[in-house]
């Protein structure tokens, strides 16, 4: 058996891991780099893991993009194999690959705008929205708890893993014919946080491993418990209202804008904020979030009381779901106290970006920032701290205050990694940390070995192949 990594390998997005097997390949998420622009624009045109027609399936962890976004590049490539998921990925994945060709097609054509005045050949996008249909018909869900064999000696199970709907450890039980052996080898996925509200929290893998590839996205750190950041949120709608200003919060539109819907439902229903117009901007966060309402099979034991006390988890008095254009023009006109919440969360593109354009400046206002940023991002410069700031090429001085909040995060830190994997009654005798920066990635590593005496971990590098 062989692995190769080819994404999410020193680095926190692009996941994608091929094995070889028994004379097959199996990829496990085939997901597209994110960050700067152009630099993810090139990484995403480098090709994919092994010739797409070569490949016999996909397996994916969750849905969001830097973990899926690369699937209908592959379909479009020749791959014409099985995607396997839970059912509410598949669901999440309709959305949010459609969305992203969009986004593909609009990146292209602004690209090729200054190639075509250079003389140069155009690009193509990546994929379109036919590539996405068909990518589409090629998924079969697989409930959590369920063991399925996807391919000679290769059996699938998912496990709940707590770090957004759908999302899922993979299980493989693998039967390598070649030398005679069976293997166990866990993905993590992204591995996701107890007592987060609306998804239940991580299924431990008790039984434990022999391969283990984990990842570290938040080694070395600590998040606060989440009534912290839940009692933050709430202060930090106050002291907006008291200077009669409005909370602009960037939010992935899968995932951490329903967290946050949730947040304010139960603060409102507490309370402990008042009744002030909360505005929803991103129709790929509306539609995920209907999404969230047709699989409440996937709640924590809250968000099911929540459900049982209202119509909805994510409807609230004065929260206003926004889809037109013309309906995100008229919230520039909102002066007095608002939140808007809007996609994307590390404000690179989206509707967020003309609110911000319109509000920076301000300083009754409130940018609160609630996910990672990745580096070169504008939602890194503004924590960093910035005092100027550019957007649609225009330079806005940045008087808004900034807040952040870590404990909103779907991401397991350090201490909740460690927990998870402390539960093994089998610890792995190779643990391969990938899905982090490579110096907490290293460290984090090391603390592995040490602290469970697990006979070798890696941090590979991309396009490193390992021979099990």
């Amino acid at each position: 058996m062989k692995l190769h990594f080819h994404g999410a390998a020193q680095t926190v997005t692009g996941s994608q891991h091929l094995i070889e097997v028994n004379g097959f390949k199996l990829l496990l998420d085939c997901g597209l780099f994110q960050g700067r622009r152009k630099e993810a624009f090139e990484l995403n045109r480098q090709g994919h893991a092994a010739p797409p027609r070569s490949i016999d399936a996909v397996v994916l962890s969750h849905a969001h993009i830097d973990h899926s976004g690369n699937l209908p590049s592959l379909t479009r490539a020749g791959f014409r194999g099985d995607v396997w998921a839970t059912g509410a990925t598949r669901d999440l994945c309709s959305l949010l690959l459609m969305d992203s060709a969009h986004i593909q097609q609009l990146d292209v054509a602004h690209v090729n705008k200054r190639r075509i005045r250079e003389s140069r050949r155009p690009f193509e996008p990546l994929y379109t929205e036919q590539d996405v249909k068909e990518t589409l018909r090629l998924f079969h869900a697989l409930p959590y708890g369920r063991s399925r064999e996807i391919l000679p000696g290769v059996t699938l199970r998912f496990n709940d893993a707590g770090h957004m709907l759908g999302s899922a450890h993979v299980i493989l039980d693998i039967d390598d014919r070649e030398v005679g052996d069976h293997k166990r080898l866990v993905f993590s996925g992204d591995v996701g946080r107890e007592n987060i509200p609306i998804i239940r929290d991580p299924e431990p893998i008790s039984e434990g491993c022999d391969i283990l590839l984990v990842e570290s996205t938040y080694a070395g750190r600590s998040h606060p418990p989440y009534p912290e950041s839940e009692a933050l949120l709430e202060r930090t709608v106050r002291d907006t209202i008291e200077r009669g200003g409005v909370l602009l919060i960037p939010a992935f539109a899968v995932g951490r804008t329903q967290q946050i819907v949730y947040a304010l439902h139960e603060l409102h229903m507490a309370g402990r904020i008042p009744t002030l117009p909360v505005y929803v901007d991103s129709p790929l966060a509306v539609n995920a979030t209907e999404v969230f309402r047709l699989h409440p099979e996937t709640y924590d034991e809250e968000a099911l009381a929540l459900l049982e006390a209202s119509d909805s988890p994510f409807r609230f008095k004065a929260l206003h779901y926004v889809q037109s254009v013309a309906e995100s023009r008229a919230i520039n006109d909102v002066h007095g106290p608002a939140i808007i919440i809007s996609a994307s969360g590390m404000m690179e593109n989206g509707r967020i970006l003309h609110h911000l354009a319109n509000r920076v400046s301000d300083p009754r206002n409130t940018i609160l920032v609630s996910g990672w940023q990745a580096p070169n991002t504008l939602g890194r410069r503004i924590v960093d701290g910035e005092s100027e700031v550019r957007i649609h090429g225009v330079t806005h001085p940045m008087r808004a205050h900034v807040e952040v909040i870590t404990g909103f995060s779907g991401h397991a830190d350090q201490q909740e990694l460690e927990e998870w994997i402390g539960a093994m009654s089998r610890m792995p005798r190779l643990a391969c940390v990938i899905h982090g920066e490579e110096d907490r990635a290293r460290v984090f590593a090391d603390g592995l070995r040490e602290r469970f005496g697990i006979q070798e971990t890696l941090v590979p590098a991309p396009g490193d192949e390992l021979v099990i």
